[in-house]
């Protein structure tokens, strides 16, 4: 048990933990910036029943892998890559909300607002979605990071998931809003989610 109070679950443990605390509290700030404060809310937080459902199983993994396989998470070029790419997916993500500006919503979009550009500059000329990529490399690095094998692959799967059923929805109504515009522009430019065309 003394391996739950050493060196290493206390560094991972405290690294997951700012990671968490600073994507969160900062997507908050972004949008309030952005949209105004009247306009945030928990949804702005990005915390849903699923996410907390997955934080803590990772969470349970981690406690039950250092108590039985300590020498499970003394991998540390495997857990300073999650640490690299959780602050890869963070820029991302960051940069994409701050690139968009008004136009970066949680929610997509259905109806077409006079504010709703279609942004194709910044880290939008490399990919469509970028902020979906941001996200996608930072909830896999977290538990890249923590040496936690089988979240690792969960997380991978459930929010590649996740973000293989919304593009193409988005994607429906980005066509409607834009029309040859975007068809253009989805042509040229990849997805940023992989094999989501």
């Amino acid at each position: 048990m003394t391996e739950i109070f050493g060196y290493t679950a206390c560094r991972q443990l405290f690294q997951m933990f700012l990671a968490v605390l600073f994507f969160h509290s900062s997507e908050y700030v972004l949008v309030a910036a952005i949209h105004g404060r009247s306009s945030v809310n928990l949804s702005s937080l990005l915390i849903s029943k699923a996410y907390v459902f997955a934080m803590m199983f990772a969470l349970l993994e981690y406690v039950v892998e250092i108590a039985l396989f300590p020498g499970l998470k003394e991998y540390w070029w495997v857990s300073n890559l999650g640490l690299v790419m959780v602050i890869i997916g963070e820029i991302t993500r960051k940069l994409a909300i701050v690139t968009a500006g008004q136009s970066f919503t949680h929610l997509i979009k259905v109806n077409h607002e006079e504010q709703h550009n279609l942004i194709t500059h910044g880290v939008y000329r490399f990919v469509r979605h970028p902020s979906y990529t941001g996200f996608l490399i930072w909830s896999v690095g977290t538990q890249i990071m923590l040496c936690n094998p089988i979240s690792t692959i969960g997380f991978a799967i459930v929010v590649w998931r996740f973000f293989s059923q919304r593009i193409p929805y988005e994607e429906f109504f980005l066509r409607q809003f834009f029309g040859s515009e975007y068809v253009e522009y989805a042509s040229k430019t990849p997805s940023g989610v992989p094999f989501v065309k």
